[in-house]
């Protein structure tokens, strides 16, 4: 006979609460929960299993992501939400590069040029923010804290920002999700202007740790998923 396991007893296993598990069977993320003659919910292995998988990928994943893995599971396309998952694996990589590319610039004297762009002293706040891969918002916000400046033109008023600011900009776009205090990151720039590149050098190895654990969150959150899947294979 099948396990079953009470509300109760998953979210006491998985340290949630009886709510979120109930957001998650209302979200569409888990299998159909079958009920007792009394109408009282109950789960089987593979419902508990598709909750350990949700909570293990939260780890490591945005969760719009996790959100619409495990709806496509349940809608039976599996192979689709294994893309989505590995996309973001993609991204992890993507940003591990970037974030050891920026270092090897910080370190780098002459900086004149960036991903085979030659840059100048009258960059437009578009341009900055496409070499940072960041919205220009994001751009007027650092500098409106006061951890970037900008030039008018004196044509038509727009913001122009030098290599100098641009290679700042880069940093802070690096390091905003490890260093959340704008006094930190300003101390930080303050290095950067004057060449002390110790406390950066620690900052982006940080930053580099902070992306091995949530690779390794991440791998945890695919084995969760790849019980889940053959469960629900087998299930379903």
């Amino acid at each position: 006979m099948e396990s079953t396991y009470t509300p109760t007893q998953v979210a006491n296993e998985l340290n949630v609460s009886t709510t979120t598990l109930r957001r998650y069977e209302e979200q569409g993320l888990i299998p159909d929960v079958p009920r007792t003659a009394g109408n009282h919910r109950y789960y089987t292995l593979v419902h508990f299993q598709a909750f350990a998988a949700i909570r293990s990928l939260l780890v490591g994943y945005d969760i719009p992501v996790v959100y619409d893995a495990m709806r496509q599971i349940k809608n039976g396309d599996i192979t689709n939400a294994l893309w989505m998952v590995n996309n973001q694996l993609h991204l992890i990589q993507l940003e591990k590069q970037r974030v050891e590319e920026i270092l090897g610039m910080v370190k780098k004297a002459d900086f004149k040029e960036y991903r085979n762009v030659k840059l100048t002293d009258s960059m437009t706040i578009g341009k900055v923010a496409e070499m940072a891969g960041v919205n220009t918002s994001a751009i007027r916000h650092w500098e409106k804290e006061g951890l970037i400046t900008s030039t008018r033109d004196k044509e038509n008023g727009y913001r122009m920002f030098t290599v100098s600011e641009l290679r700042k900009i880069l940093v802070i776009s690096s390091l905003r999700k490890t260093i959340y205090y704008i006094e930190n990151l300003k101390d930080l720039l303050n290095d950067l202007e004057t060449n002390r590149l110790t406390k950066i050098d620690q900052s982006f190895q940080f930053a580099l740790q902070r992306l091995n654990h949530k690779l390794r969150a991440q791998f945890k959150g695919v084995a969760e998923l790849m019980k889940y899947i053959e469960l629900y294979r087998e299930d379903f």
